[in-house]
């Protein structure tokens, strides 16, 4: 009788979408366009090997009855029209430009899919080798990509069709902000942070004789002859600024992994993963965005801009984090001793962005709290949703503290974002590699150990995935029909 209840109530709804079609309504909201399955709220799951002849696939589904395919069965599944990528592992959400930007491990493809026409809208070319982390301005203009086997960060501009791999030995990561106009790039097991910037014609010409003419905070600028695109250092060696200036301030930056930024785009938290990535104290540094500006003569070029930079200690590990108005929610892992073998914890800390200090513990809200275990510095991702929740997803959890104490060691932890106070959900259901929120339906859907399950953001309960789930490994997932561009996970 539910699943009757269900298909009539489908089909009620495609009565009234078929009304408004006949009245020549061809857009549902914010001058967007009625996509051909005539689904508006739409989650994209990126599927690997979903048969034996291909290795990767993009399927959504209806996420307001939570169904793959139409009301009347017909047809079986929604797909993703001629979409290639192989072995999709991440996926870009911009829904206000009807858009996501998927990458596929398995070839290096940077596909570009149209939400309005759900169909593969062209590739990204120019990258160098497979990425470990690539991202897309939202103008569409620029990509900033890290090839950890080929050693470079490459920069493309979409608009010019020029594409520069700048040398960066063991880049593994990069972090774009959101208005696209200013990327950072980390090196693994390094106390370094690296920015790219577009060079003006006079700096093209005084740089153009090779390394002993860039400024010293400068790792590398190409091409060599005519340099377009130079790489520097956030915080030179030697102390100096871009242009020689000693200001005397120690290195502060302690194996930094990403960054994440303010509301109003001004600021860049830079995560010192510390303990957890072989260095030694997590925390944030504070950075302002301004001097990191790419965009040709738009940038000073100078770091830090007055004296030292600031950092704020996280007592909890520093591996992740998420801007939510003041508050920054910093997610890591911290070491620990168990019968004389080393393993991780994970922690949630709550930084106060209006005074940048670590919120004061409590013993009803302790700071920092426990959540789920999971890989030291690696894969973790965090969202906001409904009813005031923050939902982080781990990896390989069962390999920390809590499994071997016995403890709850599932891969999802939903925190009230009013109260802050955690629940970590069970039961394990394998790595937890994707997230979305179906905002305005109290709902998520995630990817964990292969599979989509949907979650209830009012309480956490499991909503029934039966008609969701798909063949193959799910890999990611985004809401394609978001309001904003918010609704992205930070990975």
């Amino acid at each position: 009788m539910k699943n009757r209840s269900l298909w009539r109530s489908a089909a009620a709804a495609l009565v009234v979408a078929a009304a408004l079609s006949g009245c020549g309504t061809t857009t549902y909201f914010a001058g967007r366009n009625l996509p051909p399955s005539g689904l508006t709220n739409r989650v994209m799951i990126a599927v690997q090997n979903p048969n034996p002849l291909t290795k990767g696939a993009l399927v959504f589904v209806d996420a307001y009855y939570d169904i793959r395919s139409g009301y009347t069965g017909t047809p079986l599944s929604y797909s993703i029209g001629g979409y290639s990528g192989a072995l999709p592992i991440s996926i870009q959400n911009m829904p206000e430009e009807q858009l996501g930007a998927v990458y596929g491990s398995g070839d290096g493809s940077f596909s570009l899919i149209s939400y309005a026409k759900e169909n593969a809208a062209g590739t990204v070319s120019g990258l160098n080798g497979l990425s470990s982390s690539v991202f897309l301005s939202r103008s569409q203009a620029y990509v900033v990509a890290a090839s950890q086997a080929s050693h470079v960060l490459t920069m493309v501009n979409r608009s010019t069709g020029g594409s520069y791999a700048l040398n960066l030995p063991g880049v593994y990561r990069v972090s774009m902000n959101p208005g696209g106009s200013m990327a950072m790039a980390f090196v693994e097991n390094s106390n370094y942070v690296y920015y790219p910037m577009q060079l003006t014609a006079a700096q093209t010409l005084a740089y153009s004789g090779g390394p002993v003419t860039w400024p010293k905070a400068a790792e590398d600028c190409e091409p060599m002859n005519g340099p377009i695109w130079c790489l520097f250092q956030a915080q030179s060696p030697d102390h100096t600024d871009a242009t020689g200036h000693f200001y005397g301030a120690p290195l502060t930056f302690d194996r930094p992994v990403k960054a994440v930024f303010s509301n109003d785009g001004g600021t860049a938290y830079v995560l010192n993963c510390g303990p957890e990535c072989g260095g030694s104290n997590a925390s944030v540094s504070i950075l302002q965005v301004a001097p990191m500006i790419f965009l040709s003569g738009q940038a000073s070029g100078l770091l830090p801009t007055s004296g030292s930079i600031p950092i704020i200690p996280i007592p909890g590990g520093a591996s992740n984090a998420l801007v939510a108005s003041t508050t920054l929610y910093v997610v890591g892992q911290q070491p620990v001793q168990v019968n004389g073998q080393t393993l991780y914890t994970g922690n949630m800390t709550l930084v106060n962005l209006q005074n940048n200090t670590v919120v004061p513990s409590t013993s009803a809200v302790p700071n920092p709290a426990s959540i789920s275990d999971g890989v030291p510095g690696g894969p973790s991702r965090l969202l906001l949703a409904d009813d005031n929740t923050l939902w982080i997803t781990m990896t390989k959890c069962t390999n920390g503290v809590r499994a071997a104490n016995g403890l709850p060691d599932g891969c999802l932890t939903m925190v009230n974002t009013t109260n802050n106070t955690v629940t970590m959900l069970e039961p394990y259901l394998g790595d937890g590699t994707g997230i979305t929120a179906v905002s305005g339906f109290h709902k998520i859907y995630t990817a964990e150990g292969g599979q989509v399950y949907i979650y209830s953001t009012v309480d956490g309960t499991a909503i029934d995935n039966q008609y969701v789930t798909v063949t193959g490994t799910a890999y990611d997932v985004a809401y394609m029909d978001a309001t904003t561009d918010a609704d992205n996970t930070v990975y």
